[in-house]
């Protein structure tokens, strides 16, 4: 992601905020893991969004019309001992170079000089409630503001939510965003594909996820971008399964849920298997039903249609295959109407994908459902879990579950599969299982 990108979104957003305003972006705080152990620091999304800039303690600050530059950054000094322990860092010449910022100033300094950068703006743009210690800080500038105690009562009058014109901004991708995510996908597919290669009886989930992240790191993706979910057997049952640590069984399936971070954007794959590569009849009825299902979904995303078009598409098909396998009864529209079918799938078919795994957007606008427009990513999932304890099931279903999942663009004349290559289908599936 250059320069110019990051420059333009900024512009962007301050054209929609128009003269007189502020929009006060701090990013995300270190996280402690443990005594004197931190989480590995990620910036917040939209922080890095619009800045580029991946340190800690740093907040961005926009000013349309502001005279000595509308682009400002609080961020740390460079200081050679804590750089010696801890890493680089840019300094504020070096935000200013690379990041394009007017002005930058250290952090520690934000209490004298923020409050000098709200006087006269009637209006602040923040994302009140993400970091409630900031949110504090926040309150406090502009009442000290509004006071008169620095000699003017001219301070902001009005708050508003940030988050709902970057989270539109960012639900409809650039080209270099989609390169971004293209990469994390061409990263997560090889990965796929290695945990399908080595599976076999005997192996533990933890040993597959650990080929899964083998491939991202080897690849240069440092990060998956959530929890690997590999749910061998019944395991698949449960949705967000992330324990990883039970032995795979012979004649069991393996569902691997499982996605790569590129330079902070997000992919999201998720194939089912099985364990010794050859389907049980009964496995293979259930993959075929989500395998339509979520071909159905596919083909229902597309410029004008609605979220609510590739849900349901889903639903229909998935419906129809568990009339077909015995596991419900009577007619499709009676089953949907009554939600028969959520015993079996009880989650959406879909979420938007992007810098968060589960990205920002709206879903439902004037609840309408959301209308589908190019330079839109989302995922395609449909799945059925069929528990292990329910006697209403046909017993030889009791216990499967399979999910398979996609991350589709929408383009202007429909859709584009960024992840095609990973296999899916029955053929395809049983000649890669076991093959390494």
């Amino acid at each position: 992601m250059n320069r110019r990108e990051f420059a333009k979104r900024r512009q962007r957003l301050m054209d929609m905020m128009g003269e007189g305003t502020i929009a006060i972006v701090p990013t995300a705080p270190v996280r402690p893991r443990n005594r004197d152990v931190d989480f590995p620091y990620r910036p917040d999304s939209s922080f890095y969004y619009l800045t580029g800039f991946d340190e800690p303690e740093a907040v961005a600050v926009l000013a349309p019309g502001r005279e000595q530059g509308e682009f400002v950054m609080f961020c740390r000094e460079s200081d050679p001992t804590a750089e010696q322990w801890h890493g680089a860092r840019l300094g504020l010449e070096g935000v200013c170079a690379r990041h394009g910022a007017d002005d930058a100033f250290p952090i520690g300094d934000i209490d004298d000089i923020l409050p000098g950068l709200l006087e006269g703006r009637t209006r602040v743009y923040y994302a009140m409630g993400h970091f409630q210690e900031f949110d504090k800080r926040m309150l406090a500038w502009v009442a000290q503001v509004r006071s008169g105690r620095r000699g003017s009562d001219r301070g902001p009058g009005e708050f508003v939510m940030l988050d709902h014109l970057v989270h539109e901004m960012r639900l409809l991708k650039s080209k270099a965003e989609v390169g971004a995510i293209s990469k994390a996908v061409e990263v997560s597919v090889a990965a796929h594909e290695r945990a399908m290669r080595v599976c076999r009886p005997g192996m533990w989930e933890y040993q597959i996820e650990a080929e899964l992240l083998h491939e991202f790191t080897r690849a240069g993706c440092r990060s998956a971008a959530y929890p690997s979910i590999v749910a061998g057997g019944t395991n698949a049952c449960t949705l967000h399964y992330t324990s990883n640590t039970d032995r795979l069984r012979d004649h069991d399936l393996l569902l691997i849920d499982a996605g790569a971070e590129h330079d902070f954007y997000a992919s999201d794959i998720t194939r089912t298997f099985p364990v010794n590569g050859r389907f049980s009849r009964a496995q293979r009825e259930v993959y075929s039903v989500v395998l339509a299902a979520q071909e159905a979904a596919i083909d229902a995303v597309a410029p004008g249609r609605t979220v609510d078009d590739v849900h349901m598409a889903a639903v229909r098909a998935l419906v129809e295959g568990l009339i077909d396998l015995g596991a419900l009864k009577g007619q499709v529209k009676r089953n949907i109407e009554k939600d028969k079918y959520k015993r079996f799938y009880m989650h959406r078919t879909g979420h938007w994908l992007g810098m968060d795994v589960h990205d920002v957007g709206d879903y439902r606008i004037d609840d309408q459902s959301r209308v589908l427009e190019p330079g839109m990513v989302m995922t395609v999932e449909p799945g059925l879990y069929i528990a292990p304890g329910d006697e209403k099931a046909p017993k030889r279903l009791r216990g499967i579950g399979v999910r398979i999942e996609d991350d589709v663009l929408v383009t202007k004349s429909g859709r584009e599969v960024l992840t095609a290559a990973a296999p899916k289908s029955v053929d395809d599936v049983e000649s890669i299982v076991g093959s390494g």
